[in-house]
């Protein structure tokens, strides 16, 4: 059997790729692609296929290898990207994260309405890279460790 990873969906410069090398225990250079990348505890779905409602079939197919699904809105500039109801096409658990949580705080309201549209149940976690804000949560949640 394979081994289930976290699949990590968002729009573009959301901070993907950032959160998938902080899972990953991966401090290197960041490395951005249009392929999905499977790390060590992730699959990395570039924006793009968020961005083109055509490319869904093949997150759709990439998420069976899922054992969760990360859904990012950006509230730097959270703009609706996702289809009504999107996160109800996964069979494994899908979860809430606002990235860049310390930009922009007048758009939080607006990111938590995105996630309810697209059917993310709560609790959301709330991140912030440059202030280190809610990583260790987030991941305490997904590996019960700090």
């Amino acid at each position: 059997m394979r081994k289930k990873r976290i699949m990590v969906i968002g729009p573009s410069r959301s901070g993907k790729t950032t959160l998938v090398n902080e899972l990953n225990n991966y401090h290197g250079e960041l490395r951005r692609t249009q392929d999905m990348i499977y790390g060590e505890n992730t699959i990395d779905v570039p924006g793009s296929y968020i961005e083109n409602p055509w490319m869904y079939k093949h997150i759709i197919a990439a998420a069976q290898d899922a054992s969760h699904v990360l859904i990012l809105v950006d509230q730097s500039r959270c703009t609706d990207v996702y289809p009504h109801g999107f996160a109800r096409t996964f069979t494994c658990p899908v979860i809430g994260v606002v990235t860049k949580c310390d930009l922009m705080p007048e758009n939080e309201e607006n990111c938590i309405r995105q996630l309810k549209m697209i059917g993310v149940p709560e609790p959301y976690f709330h991140i912030s890279f440059s202030k280190g804000i809610g990583i260790d949560a987030l991941k305490k949640y997904l590996f019960g460790e700090g």
